[in-house]
């Protein structure tokens, strides 16, 4: 083995195992605190469950640790008691602020898991939930204390069910925005399968921008726990498997949304590995996938769309960007407002002069800004309809990837004449809603299943990168 090539196995083997160089050695444990938070559309109540010490070191870097970004619904801050400092705060958004928007909250109360990790502080500290609200200000809805020395903190973790995988190391954990790629639903005979394709996606990701220009900011590893059979629960169509993670299809009653509810299996695992963002490869080959802020993005591993759904889904879990497409059905149900979004591409255009991504709109660009609306919503009807047909007849994923191909087309086509096919303004249709809403260029890889990302989202993602690696050498 090359030096050069040994110097970064060992590394590796370093960072998984915990013999830390001595520059890192000074970080402070990892703390985690489990809670629920349960209730429905009318409200909503948490309550703590355990605090826990992780098995190894907090991955992040002590000189970023308070959250300037104003992304998320929520917000995490970690406060000590006799000062009042701020100590730590990150935005995140949860799968209960998901489901409090559908029907089924309107009329039952559900609880789901929720964790919240921090560095371990050295006193007594104060963990704040906080909600943006109508005004897009965050106020605190819930609170715990915390005594990293109290005799109910869990200290002491299991033995690692499974061993991390390094994928790609670029340097200490502190430094890097570190990445863990997880499998669920691959047997033990299908863990080569599973390293593959997490390589494979990684160096995908890797040839988008503006990842492809940091990507020595990134850490990536990948690890799955082994299952009984191959793939995941899809129930709509009668298929359920047991998975360590349990991640599924239908999600709120969505046949492509694709998350896992259970948040301590997911958390008990991925401690074993350096992480702050996590994407799910599901061992299934029909389109779906699903992204939360500050949570966990999920990707169909083996659709032909895999590179697209790792990337698309990873814009939400990754820097909270809204999706821009409004033509397909969701399980979020609109209230009628159009209060300001909070995430970065999308916007309300109260005010076009205080447009959020002004800075890169040409002089001159009309606001809102003109583009084939129309003729492309006559086109996506007709497409919206021959998919629920497909769906409904349970046809062979080969067909819908054709038509997935067909309207990718037909789009590109339609945009190609367009006169503001490449500018930045504010282009009606956004946030899951035909009007009301605007997203700034004609086409992203959050509006369709193109190959990139606009200006301003990427604009976003960096915004994310220079938080957990600091801002790129000049």
């Amino acid at each position: 083995m090359p030096l050069a090539s040994l110097r970064s196995f060992l590394c590796a083997l370093a960072l998984v195992a915990g013999a830390l160089p001595a520059a890192q050695a000074a970080q402070p444990a990892t703390m985690r605190l489990d809670y629920q938070h349960s209730g429905n559309a009318l409200g909503e109540h948490y309550a703590l469950e355990r605090v826990l010490v992780e098995p190894l070191p907090w991955p992040g870097s002590m000189e970023r640790t308070i959250d300037d970004s104003n992304r998320g619904v929520n917000m995490v801050e970690v406060v000590d008691i006799k000062t009042g400092k701020v100590l730590y705060s990150r935005g995140f958004s949860t799968i209960f602020g998901e489901w409090s928007s559908t029907d089924e909250a309107k009329t039952t109360t559900r609880a789901f898991q929720e964790s919240v990790r921090f560095p371990q502080p050295a006193q007594p500290v104060r963990v704040r939930i906080l909600k943006r609200d109508e005004r897009g200000l965050f106020s605190i809805v819930w609170s715990a204390d915390v005594d990293p020395q109290a005799p109910d903190v869990i200290r002491q973790q299991p033995p690692a069910p499974v061993k991390p995988i390094a994928i790609r190391v670029s340097g200490a954990s502190k430094d890097k925005v570190d990445l863990l790629i997880l499998g669920d639903g691959y047997t033990a005979a299908e863990m080569g399968s599973f390293e593959a394709t997490a390589r494979k996606l990684a160096d995908h990701l890797f040839t988008v921008s503006p990842f492809r220009e940091r990507a020595q900011d990134f850490n990536v590893w990948a690890m799955a726990a082994p299952t009984p059979e191959s793939g995941v629960s899809r129930p709509s169509t009668g298929v359920h498997h047991a998975s360590p993670l349990g991640t599924r299809y239908d999600i709120f009653g969505s046949e492509r949304y694709v998350l896992t509810t259970d948040n301590r299996a997911l958390r008990d695992l991925t401690q074993y590995a350096p992480y702050e963002f996590i994407e799910i490869l599901v061992n299934n080959d029909t389109y779906g996938g699903g992204g939360i802020f500050g949570q966990f993005s999920t990707a169909a591993a083996n659709n032909d769309w895999a590179n697209y759904l790792f990337v698309h889904e990873f814009g939400h879990h990754f820097a909270g960007l809204a999706d821009e497409y409004y033509t397909s059905p969701v399980a979020y149900q609109s209230n009628g407002e159009r209060q300001e979004p909070w995430e970065p591409n999308a916007t309300a255009l109260r005010d076009p002069a205080r447009l959020k991504w002004k800075s890169h709109v040409k002089e001159g660009t009309p606001l809102p800004t003109p583009w084939p609306k129309q003729a492309y919503d006559s086109h996506a009807r007709q497409y919206q309809q021959q998919r629920a047909a497909l769906r409904a007849a349970n046809r062979p994923e080969s067909e819908m990837s054709a038509l997935f191909k067909a309207d990718l087309a037909h789009t590109e086509q339609l945009f190609s004449s367009a006169p503001q096919r490449h500018a930045v303004g504010a282009f009606e249709g956004a946030n899951y809603e035909s009007t009301g809403f605007y997203r700034p260029e004609m086409q992203c890889i959050m509006f369709d299943r193109s190959q990139t990302f606009c200006s301003v989202c990427q604009d976003g993602i960096s915004t994310i990168i220079d938080l957990y690696a600091g801002p790129p050498q000049r």
